[in-house]
């Protein structure tokens, strides 16, 4: 028998799934075209909106996601999950409210760090679709899928990592060296065009080796039949739906053991990245043309991935001294605003003009 909590999970994964067909034109039979400013702008304004009412959802209706009906439950998904939790011995309104708070501002928290992560996913997307020649009317189309299909990569690597956590605590230590390594590195990385082999990249010899690759793209098509040959053939526009989603799935691999280290509820985290990277696709259009005004954003990254990896590490002694979730969304916000309002006030100079 299918149990109430994945009956919610699926619930809310066709509310997603909806949403994204509505973004997408499916049900307009809308056209590939270029995203306006406008446009984009209201897209992310309706994923934002989307992503504060779940946490207002959270907060009211929490206990659906596992089906709380008890005080008995309830202890063990704290006992599970939220360990330092400090429930109402007895009264299990009391003790379900403090639990909904804590899933709200954990979900709240998880997403802010996601989303300003994936500022970074924007940079590198656009210099996937300049390698690969990809049309700008085709963005809105290739993003999308990409990133669905990065949402199910995502889906696999967080429960997967939650049972490891819950088996070999000793791995969030891993985690926490890893994520201060990372921001070290961000920090102090040398700012320098990065280039995109199409040909050497790995997704490309993926679909290269199991797949029959069209040798031109076919207009607005992901797959055509090559009639003369009889065979079903990948367009080159999806081999690069396949690059988007590998590259998320890589920068994942900073960001999913980011949120761990906020809550270790597998539900909460997967919440959190699906309204991170469904806005992503948005923001991309919204934010490209104006990142470069953002400088000081990548070094204020690699200050928040130092920081949530000392905090991994360092978690029991935190978690003795009273260190609450609240606080990390105070020092989160802090660290994304003093990054934005430093690349306001201090502007990058423009490289001089060289000269023949």
């Amino acid at each position: 028998m299918i149990s109430n909590e994945l009956l919610f999970f699926g619930a809310f994964s066709l509310f997603v799934i909806f949403i994204m067909l509505i973004d997408l034109g499916v049900f307009t039979k809308q056209k590939s075209h270029i995203v306006s400013f406008k446009e984009a702008g209201i897209w992310s304004a309706v994923w934002v909106a989307l992503s504060v009412g779940f946490y207002f959802f959270i907060k009211n209706y929490g206990y659906l996601v596992h089906d709380v009906s008890d005080l008995e439950h309830l202890e063990a998904i704290v006992s599970k999950y939220a360990n330092h939790l400090k429930l109402v011995p007895g009264n299990f309104e009391e003790s379900l409210q403090i639990f909904q708070n804590n899933m709200a501002l954990e979900y709240i928290t998880g997403y802010l760090v996601e989303y300003s992560l994936s500022a970074d996913n924007i940079f590198v997307f656009i210099l996937i679709f300049s390698s690969f020649g990809v049309h700008e009317k085709f963005y809105k189309k290739v993003l999308i899928w990409g990133i669905s299909g990065a949402v199910l990569l995502r889906f696999v690597f967080i429960f997967v990592g939650a049972a490891l956590l819950q088996k070999f605590e000793w791995i969030i230590y891993i985690f926490g060296a890893f994520l201060v390594y990372t921001g070290i590195k961000i920090l102090f990385q040398k700012e320098e065009d990065e280039q995109i082999n199409p040909n050497e990249h790995i997704a490309v010899k993926f679909a290269s080796k199991y797949f029959n690759v069209y040798k031109r793209n076919v207009i607005d098509h992901f797959f055509v039949y090559h009639k003369r040959y009889k065979k079903w053939y990948i367009t080159p526009i999806f081999v690069v739906v396949i690059v988007i989603a590998f590259t998320d799935l890589i920068f994942a691999v900073d960001s999913i053991p980011a949120i761990f280290s906020i809550t270790k509820d597998p539900y909460i985290v997967f919440f959190s990245n699906v309204f991170a990277i469904m806005g992503l696709r948005s923001m991309f259009f919204f934010l490209s043309s104006i990142m470069d005004k953002f400088h000081y954003l990548k070094p204020g990254l690699g200050i928040l991935l130092s920081y949530i990896g000392i905090k991994m590490l360092a978690h029991h002694y935190l978690e003795a001294w009273g260190f609450k979730t609240i606080y990390s969304l105070y020092i989160i916000v802090g660290i994304l605003s003093v990054a934005v309002i430093a690349s306001l006030l201090f502007p990058k100079k423009p490289e001089p003009a060289t000269t023949p």
